[in-house]
């Protein structure tokens, strides 16, 4: 169910405990790396990681008017695009940059020029510019500013003259709607609103333009505009506020295919669901039958199938209908896993799907719509690794603090558990959380989770608390604003059902987490650092007032949404409660930290500050900084290094008698 950065020059601000004021610590500057109390990395680690951090992946980005499949891959340092021409076939890489390149859009089938627009940003930053890859001369043209902006959302209308995307370009904070004549390269204005506007659909003939506001996860704005006279025509949202996923035109252009949890004939919808609406026949009709949420669809250019995905308690089902009649074709049998990717051919024959499954990373697959027959595209890479000792999760639910209707609430988790005994009878535990907050853990591939099962012996957790996506609106409100601890409360919950089980040891645990799952980490660290012996914290929020007040312009109102407006007293108030920073004297357990230095959403300040509070509590405090990466590590060298600094840092505090 994927932004630019403004110069962060904040001087901390915060009064730090006294008990933080230590004396510097050496920083170590390597290249793009910033090291402070990293210890050196053995050769005998680098060693044995080495084949569980030369996996990859293979994702479908659409299809080539000649019927190749462009992919997503990393052969080198990061992703780049490629095209695929045959089933297991050779990989021709077409774009060779530095930063990766995402957000491939290929050019339609009737396209009069045949291409793709990708977008691509500076050490992620992710003020992403968009160029065009034209096929046939193999050149790249940047078709936005070039500046300190964001772009993305590209959308082509049916012959590949027009070209629609939104961009802060404006003033850095809002989302405006760009439409560009590919021929002429004329590109203006077309839908100045304000707020964070995204462009979804052109209309067949090109005339008109679905559009969507987002506000919040649970709050979206669908609508109409002209193409030529800018003019929007807003839909009506049934119940006032709903949550809106794809928006797509039906083959004759009067009705749209959409995801939404807007009520149905005045019933509330817990789920956001695929539904059909033609003005001329009257109400929305719900298509996907199953009480959980659509994640994507696609319709084919020829009209005749409509395929979307549903996340099925974490697991994602793949329905094809048949239009305009809506009933289900036969499908062959998928693995277990997660479905994405969807792109249907030029000819509408075959859809070409994004497979991943927890014991193998994502590949491509295409499947004969006519025939029900599946067949593989890509095999990528398990390092030589035999994917028969791979584990897969079991979904557990485990009691938490409150009630539903007089039941204990449970929480769903993925359950891994190493497959050879322990050899002390009991296997340690990390629990690792999910960031978002608004989204949620799935059991796809993960190559470190295989190798703390497999060499190392370790289990791993991965909860879906309070406040997840994917269990209904319900579920995804309950952390919200002065709710934020209720979510921290399930961890706790979490560890005492840890303690229950007979092959786990309640006294060898850990807890790791980016982002919103790094704040998660700290208040774990905070409230039960007696039952936590380590704590691995990455791109994560340490005060939600400071956070707020240094995130990215174009995304403080949205965060603000979630986590409450730390200008209003009360919620400043809850804020400095709950805050890690302010309660660092709490955190006594070690605790590493790792970085982006261009993060444009969770700014390298609430790291450093972090760092240097919990310093001085007498633990250790490693910390790592990438200059030329942001909200994560997406290059293969910089993600490696903190792959195995991690690996030794729980050997170090976990695992150590």
């Amino acid at each position: 169910m994927r932004l630019p950065l403004s110069a962060i020059a904040l001087a901390l601000t915060c009064t730090l405990p006294a008990l933080a004021q230590t004396s510097p610590v050496e920083r170590i500057q390597a290249g793009n790396r910033v090291t402070e109390q990293v210890p050196e990395i053995p050769a005998e680690l680098i060693e044995r990681l080495n084949r569980y951090q030369n996996t990859r992946g293979a994702g479908v980005s659409g299809w080539t008017k000649d019927g190749c499949l462009l992919i997503s891959t990393r052969f080198a340092e990061t992703s780049q695009a490629h095209r695929v021409c045959q089933p297991l076939g050779m990989r021709e890489q077409l774009t060779f940059y530095p930063e990766p390149v995402a957000g491939v859009t290929a050019s339609p089938p009737n396209a009069w020029r045949e291409g793709f627009v990708f977008g691509k940003d500076k050490g992620g930053d992710e003020f992403s510019q968009l160029y065009w890859f034209d096929a046939q001369t193999r050149s790249t043209t940047l078709l936005t500013d070039g500046k300190r902006s964001q772009n993305g959302g590209t959308v082509l209308n049916h012959d590949g003259s027009l070209m629609a995307w939104s961009s802060t370009s404006r003033n850095g904070t809002d989302r405006d709607i760009w439409v560009r004549d590919t021929k002429t390269g004329e590109a203006r204005v077309l839908l100045q609103e304000g707020g964070n506007w995204t462009p979804l659909d052109f209309s067949p003939d090109g005339k008109r333009l679905l559009v969507s506001k987002y506000v919040s996860v649970n709050e979206s704005y669908p609508g109409e505009v002209d193409v030529a006279s800018g003019a929007l025509k807003r839909f009506p949202v049934d119940g006032g506020k709903a949550a809106f996923g794809g928006f797509r035109y039906a083959p004759e252009g009067q009705g749209v295919y959409y995801v939404s949890d807007e009520p149905i004939d005045g019933r509330p919808s817990e789920f956001q669901t695929l539904r059909h609406h033609d003005p001329r026949k009257g109400r929305p009709v719900q298509l996907s039958t199953v009480p959980w949420d659509v994640e994507g669809f696609e319709v084919s250019d020829d009209g005749r199938h409509l395929a979307y995905v549903t996340n099925e308690d974490g697991i994602y089902r793949l329905t094809v209908l048949a239009l305009p009649s809506h009933r289900p074709i036969r499908l062959p049998e998928l693995p277990v896993g997660l479905v994405g990717g969807l792109e249907f051919s030029p000819d509408g024959k075959r859809l070409a799907i994004t497979l991943n499954t927890a014991t193998s990373p994502s590949d491509a697959y295409v499947i004969d719509l006519g025939k029900a027959s599946l067949e593989r595209w890509t095999r990528s890479e398990v390092g030589g690794l035999d994917t028969s000792t791979f584990a897969s999760p079991t979904l557990v639910r485990y009691p938490t603090f409150d009630s539903v209707d007089g039941q204990p609430r449970t929480i769903p988790a993925f359950y891994y558990r190493p497959a050879k005994p322990a050899a002390g009878g009991k296997h340690p535990v990390i629990i690792s959380i999910h960031g978002g907050p608004e989204s949620q853990a799935l059991p796809g591939f993960n190559a470190t989770t295989q190798f703390l099962l497999n060499e190392l012996g370790v289990a791993v957790l991965v909860p879906n608390v309070r406040g997840s996506s994917g269990y209904g609106k319900t579920y995804l409100t309950l952390d919200n604003a002065e709710k934020r601890e209720d979510s921290v409360k399930d961890i706790g919950a979490l560890l005492d059902w840890i303690a229950q089980q007979p092959e786990l040891d309640a006294t060898r645990i850990g807890v790791t987490g980016g982002s919103y799952g790094g704040y998660m980490t700290l208040a774990s660290l905070m409230h039960y650092g007696d039952r936590i012996k380590a704590g691995v914290e990455i791109v994560g929020i340490s005060d939600f007032t400071t956070f707020l007040t240094n995130t990215e312009s174009y995304r403080r109102d949205l965060r603000r949404a979630e986590y409450g407006d730390e200008r209003d007293p009360a919620m400043k108030a809850v804020f400095d409660r709950i805050s890690p920073l302010k309660n660092a004297a709490k955190i006594r357990t070690p605790l590493f930290v790792a970085q982006g230095k261009n993060d444009p959403r969770v700014p390298y300040t609430e790291a450093e500050q972090i760092v240097q509070a919990v310093r001085g509590n007498g633990e250790p405090v490693w910390f790592l900084m990438f200059d030329d990466e942001g909200h994560g590590f997406r290059k293969k060298a910089n993600s490696d290094y903190f792959g195995a600094a991690s690996i030794l840092f729980w050997q170090q505090h976990l695992l150590a008698e």
